[in-house]
This record gives structure tokens, sequence and C-alpha cells, in this order.
């Protein structure tokens, strides 16, 4: 089949279907004249793409995945790469989530001591209020 083909039964647009194979994630065949030529194993190999990038891992990784990955969900037998691929994975998660967490925290003590001076300074807020603030605080 071609590459419209295998777009119109995957769901994945051409262009797509060509970063997957610049990625080394698809290998089609080529025709005589060039064409790209895929075959049904094609079809479940960008199913099990497109499911392994909704989790969250990198093509890199997926390149590393696809010789342990079985059937189009796709299973995942515990061969070394694939080991190794999702713990680097989770590892760079816990990483992103401890970065999140910190930045959350500090905006929410900034946030705390704004409103907290804010009371401080200027006083309840209300009618008249932006009477009440410095000039240099009026923006």
């Amino acid at each position: 089949m071609h590459i419209g083909d295998l777009s119109r039964r995957t769901g994945v647009n051409a262009h797509q279907l060509r970063y997957y194979e610049a990625q080394a994630l698809l290998d089609p065949g080529r025709t005589a004249a060039g064409y790209r030529v895929y075959s049904e194993d094609d079809v479940v190999t960008v199913r099990q793409i497109r499911h392994l990038l909704a989790a969250g891992l990198s093509t890199d990784d997926i390149a590393y995945l696809l010789p342990c990955a079985r059937g189009e969900a796709p299973q995942l037998f515990g061969c070394p790469e694939l080991i190794e691929a999702m713990r680097g994975r989770l590892d760079r998660l816990d990483d992103q989530i401890g970065t999140l967490t910190r930045s959350r925290a500090a905006l929410a003590h900034y946030i705390d001591e704004a409103a907290r001076l804010g009371a401080e300074t200027y006083g309840p807020f209300g009618a008249g209020a932006a009477e009440q603030r410095p000039t240099a605080a009026r923006r």
C-alpha cells in the first residue's frame, strides 16, 4: 500500500509517516519509481507508535521499544531496552513533576505574600481603594 493508504488506515497524516521514517520507526519498501510501499505490519507499527506517543514517550524511546512491542495496543515484553527506556522516561517525568511542584509552591508563596502585604499597605479593597494607593503602585 502507498503512503496515502497507510494514512487513511491509521489516521496519521503522510507528513507524520515520513517523520516516523526519518526517525527510523518505519522502514517502508520502495518501488522502482521510488514510491514508498507499506505492508500490513506497518499498519500495526504505526498504531503502536501512536499508543506509545500517547503514553508520553519520545520517538527516541519508541525506537528502543518497538522491538519489544507486540500487537496494536501494544503489549511490551520485558526486553532490556524496554525496561531501560521506560525507567529513563519515568525518571524524566519525576524530575518534571518535582520542578512543577517547586514552581507551584513558590508561586503560591508569592501570591500569599502579595495579598498579605497589599492588605497591610492599602487596607480593604473596594470603592475608593485605588485612590488610597501610592502613585508608584498605580499602573
